[in-house]
């Protein structure tokens, strides 16, 4: 094994010093290895395995275990040897200069300049009032090769006095030039196996001189912490806090807070955005990257070069497995290299649809990409570096929506049917009552009262043999609402001059039939007032052609606000910007021995990253949805407009939500304490069940850890963490009454419950069903470039003449519809390192040796299960009309697990696409 040999120390406790059975070469004084109050172990890391005998050196000598000094004898404190097994992972990938780097530091890590750790008592040293300390032990060696390849084993010995007392933490100190992942630390102290989770990456000394910290697996209120270990869990959260200062560095893992100064760029005319995160914007905080502002009158953040990633803590980085995802072939969504390849591949960028063929044909054929290197490459962005290719095929799958009935988004019910299991089925709402208002000022907006009179809907209704009285009695109207939302953006949209595309803001009656159908029964389509005219247009069924035609024009601009609204509110607004204030506060103010730190840290997984990267070059100036959606420019001011009117955290939980829109009733007695109003709801039926799973994980979870009635407002980390989402991660809401306070069990499982709903199954059923119902342009068009022609308008002879090219070349132009779809394929797509919400109970069976917690998540898994079964069967229920019919795809946004790929199901435990 090593030759070892004792090591004077004033540390307490007893160390060894371990030489390799080769000998030892001169060393620079830098590099040897202080002999401090610190006890270090140097481990080694060359990637080879050797034979090694427990009790030898590699040259057969026997290893001394006999103490050298006096302290070290059994007849002063006695002591016992405790073992440390450090798991490592490699890097799957590496750059050519790490390759030679790695190569230079291979002498280094033979001579034991590799990881330094130290063990921390729970109990505390008389002599110096903190938790005692191990001596140094440097140990040097080659490690050994696990099965699974990926991970490289090392052990160090310690020797400490009989009465150290349980190791609760332990530093670690990387010598070498590069940064290492720590996978886990295994103690084994007596007959006591001791779990030190890592799964972090540890920095350079060189980059920062201060070591890590890693706890164990124990978890501890703040109240709860042993003696010996309080200080470094404050010490541990302040070195994440950072002081607000300076640039962040990759090798960081520091969270604070930052408006959104930086989706524009002022240098460029056309790419000036307005900043979000003040007062007539506001928005929620993202993580601050700390990069200099472009000058000292706006504080508008630089945003680098174009090839610089945005920072993200080192820990938030995607793995090398996800990021090789991102570069797969076939994923279609290129950072920098999709829309230049497609523009070159067609050769002219405004070519719209002329026939349905021309969009058959994605499906069918495949786009060249070829090179672009010194091309434009700001225009894609989304996915950087995925197809990094001279020429590759770039081949689409048929969408779910027209996989086994290519005409069924032409048919009413179809229409009506996703606005309860399409991919945006959150926005629908119990219509109450006529006329419908709205709440814009009328002095700039004009009448409040919507186009859409009873006399009209009493009309429509009557087709299906009922009263309008009858109809609000039975609870049979609804409504799509978009018109105050919108209207106050129309003119500015319909004034753009790139990419130009037209909108209105739009409301939809729908009628739920007795045979279980939500059909639309009438649309109005309104343009800002003028003197003369209120601009408000209102479409109904008709039978003869051109209303026919009409008809579907004015479905698609439904749609098309529907996909603006979806991405923009929906999806990015309420999931994505959202979380990230709970997972900053959550870093900043919950030491990893917390359970609540505990219980929320798999759905924090990637958010921060992707949402990074959506700032880089989805969401900022000139970005995807700027360029392939209804709103352009203006669509972050939509974002926060939305913010400012309608977001508020207690409204946010699935039950609430249902409640508030009217499409539930509470009732106690039914799943959740709500009953649907519409049973064959799919995404609410659903959501309920893995709302129910969730809650009641939580609630069995933060009574066990919380179990004194005064526990809660006594956890001051915990008070600090929810007072630090209120007043810095949503500063802008800080001051409304609505927000919930975390004094019970009760009010603490009802916030916890909100933040995993939206992290998992909130945000799968926005995200994963985006290629399978928007990759059929037709179906979902995320743009209109026309308004509905009428009479006296030049376009109407045209449309008289030619419908289908009229509403072909209203779409987004070939070049729009692939470079969305692109980014749809790819947002609807599950990578192989997936971790998803049904297998919890592995992912956080490593962070609990409470029996008593693992089994709550052994039952959460097995109420998942029941939950997928159930889920399975409905789909095979002939009477439920919005899941099952003649090629109607499944509802299955909501099950459980998933394969990778776009498979439209899935929930994974957090916000990773």
């Amino acid at each position: 094994m090593f030759v070892a040999s004792p090591v004077k120390s004033n540390s307490y406790g007893a160390g060894l010093v371990r030489f390799p059975a080769f000998p030892v070469l001169p060393r620079r004084r830098q590099h040897i290895v202080p002999l401090s109050r610190k006890v270090r172990a140097v481990i080694s890391r060359e990637e080879k395995t050797v034979d090694q005998e427990d009790g030898k050196n590699t040259n057969g000598s026997l290893v001394s275990n006999s103490p050298a000094f006096p302290w070290q004898r059994s007849k002063y404190t006695g002591t016992k040897t405790v073992i440390a097994v450090v798991k490592i992972r490699k890097k799957m990938r590496e750059k050519l200069t790490e390759r030679v780097e790695h190569q230079l530091e291979l002498l280094m890590k033979a001579i034991g300049q590799g990881m330094l750790i130290q063990l921390v008592s729970e109990e505390i040293d008389p002599e110096t009032g903190s938790g005692r300390k191990s001596s140094e032990t440097p140990v040097l060696g080659l490690p050994k090769a696990r099965n699974d390849s990926r991970y490289l084993e090392f052990t160090a010995n310690f020797t400490v006095p009989t009465d150290f007392g349980k190791p609760g933490a332990i530093l670690v100190t990387n010598l070498l030039s590069s940064e290492i992942c720590l996978s886990e630390i295994i103690i084994h102290y007596g007959s006591d196996t001791i779990l030190f989770p890592g799964n972090t990456w540890i920095h350079s000394r060189n980059d920062n001189p201060e070591g890590r910290i890693i706890f164990a697996s124990q978890t501890w209120l703040p109240s709860e912490t042993p003696a010996g270990i309080k200080e470094l869990r404050e010490k541990d959260l302040k070195s994440v806090r950072g002081n607000g200062e300076g640039e962040r560095k990759p090798h960081e893992r520091i969270y604070d807070y930052d408006i959104y100064n930086d989706i524009g760029d002022p240098r460029k005319k056309d790419r000036v955005r307005p900043i979000l995160g003040v007062p007539e914007r506001p928005y929620p905080r993202r993580c601050r990257s700390g990069r200099p502002l472009l000058s000292t009158d706006t504080p508008f953040e630089s945003r680098g070069k174009d090839k610089d990633e945005f920072y993200v803590p080192r820990d938030e980085v995607f793995e090398d497995i996800k990021r090789d995802t991102f570069r797969a072939g076939r994923f279609k969504a290129l950072f920098h290299n999709l829309v230049p390849s497609i523009a070159a591949a067609l050769s002219n960028l405004d070519i719209p649809f002329t026939c349905f063929s021309d969009i058959d044909r994605l499906y069918k054929s495949d786009i060249v990409l070829k090179h672009t290197e010194g091309k434009d490459k700001g225009l894609g962005g989304f996915i950087d570096g995925i197809l990094n290719v001279g020429e590759t095929l770039l081949r689409y799958d048929t969408p779910a929506v027209i996989k086994w009935d290519r005409f069924a988004w032409l048919r009413d019910n179809e229409f009506g049917r996703q606005a309860l299991a399409g991919v945006n089925p959150v926005n629908i709402e119990l219509l109450k009552e006529l006329p419908i208002r709205s709440k814009l000022d009328p002095a700039i907006y004009g009448s409040p009262e919507s186009a859409l009179t009873e006399e009209l809907i009493a009309h429509e209704v009557l087709h299906y043999g009922m009263t309008l009285e009858q109809a609000f009695e039975e609870k049979r109207l609804f409504l799509l609402d978009y018109h105050d939302m919108l209207l106050p953006f129309v003119d500015k949209i319909n004034s753009i001059k790139e990419d130009p595309r037209k909108t209105y803001a739009s409301r939809t009656i729908f009628f739920y039939s007795k045979a279980g159908a939500l059909r639309p029964l009438a649309i109005e389509l309104s343009l800002p007032p003028t003197p003369e005219n209120e601009n408000k247009f209102v479409y109904a069924h008709g039978h003869d052609a051109t209303t026919h035609w009409i008809w579907k024009l004015a479905k698609a601009h439904v749609c098309s606000n529907d996909a603006g609204v979806h991405q923009l509110v929906n999806h990015w607004l309420r999931t994505h910007a959202c979380m990230e204030p709970y997972i900053i506060a959550t870093n900043r103010q919950l030491s990893s021995m917390h359970p609540v730190y505990k219980l929320l840290h798999p759905h924090m997984r990637y958010t921060l990253e992707i949402n990074a990267r959506a700032r880089k070059s989805l969401i900022n100036g000139g970005g995807i949805i700027e360029s392939c959606f209804t709103p352009g420019k203006y669509a972050m001011e939509l974002s926060s407009a939305a913010y400012k009117s309608m977001w508020r955290f207690d409204m946010e939980g699935l039950p609430a939500d249902l409640v508030r829109r009217g499409m539930a009733e509470e009732d106690s007695s039914a799943e959740c304490g709500v009953k649907l109003v519409i049973e064959d709801y799919p995404y609410a039926a659903d959501g309920l069940l893995i709302w129910k799973a969730i809650k009641n994980l939580v609630e069995s979870y933060v009574k066990h850890f919380y179990s004194d009635p005064d526990s809660i407002t006594s956890d001051f980390e915990l008070q600090a963490w929810w007072d630090e989402i209120k007043n810095k991660g949503h500063y802008d809401k800080k001051d409304e009454p609505w927000w919930p306070k975390p004094n019970t069990t009760q009010y603490l499982s009802e916030i916890l419950t909100n933040m995993i709903w939206i992290a998992s199954g909130q945000h799968a059923a926005l995200n994963f069903g985006q290629y399978p119902f928007g990759g059929y342009v037709p179906n979902r068009p995320t743009l209109l470039r026309k308004l509905i022609p009428h009479e006296n308008d030049p376009d109407y002879e045209m449309f008289m003449r030619n419908p289908q090219y009229s509403f072909l070349s209203s779409l987004p132009t070939q070049l729009q519809a692939t470079k969305v779809m692109a980014v749809q394929e790819t947002l609807s797509t599950h990578s192989a390192d997936e971790e998803y919400l049904i297998d919890l109970k592995e992912n956080q069976r490593r962070w609990f040796q409470d029996e008593e917690v693992v089994k709550y998540f052994s039952k959460f898994t097995e109420e998942l299960e029941e939950i997928e079964k159930k889920i399975n069967k409905r789909n095979k229920d002939k009477k439920l009309k919005n899941r099952t019919g003649a090629g109607m795809p499944p509802y299955e946004l909501l099950i459980p697990t998933s394969p990778h790929g776009v498979t439209g199901r899935g929930i994974p435990n957090s916000i990773s696409i």
